[in-house]
């Protein structure tokens, strides 16, 4: 059984670097709010995920070397599908988070910094 062998390295393979790899997903028409995820050089993938209720669409970026190599389709679905429904559960807030990543288990969300209240000057 040599040929077995080589499929359960190549399948460890994928599995042990999707779990390097990240996903930010980012509101178009916003800046990220938190750092991006560690590269080089970062790409911006062609196809935004779209909210299904309405028109909000975010843009994802990730690593250039990661985005460019064989197996990045196989090693993002199980993200880009946790992004979505991340993205899918924020329309009830009214897409009040900009800025999503994930890598892995856990979607992280990161909020735009609240602004302090400006005090009323009493004249």
């Amino acid at each position: 059984m040599p040929l077995s062998e080589p499929r359960t390295l190549q399948a460890t393979f994928i599995l042990s670097s999707a779990m390097s790899l990240i996903l930010a997903a980012i509101r178009s028409g916003h800046d990220p709010i938190a750092p991006l995820p560690p590269a080089s050089f970062h790409r911006w993938l062609d196809e935004p995920i779209l909210c299904p209720k309405c028109d909000a669409s975010y843009n994802l970026v990730c690593d250039y070397d990661q985005a460019v190599g064989r197996f990045f389709e196989l090693e993002s679905r199980k993200l880009i599908l946790m992004l979505r429904k991340a993205i899918f559960l924020g329309h009830a807030n009214g897409h009040k988070v900009p800025h999503f990543e994930t890598a892995g288990v856990v979607v992280t969300s990161h909020l735009a910094p609240k602004l302090p209240a400006t005090p009323k000057t009493i004249q």
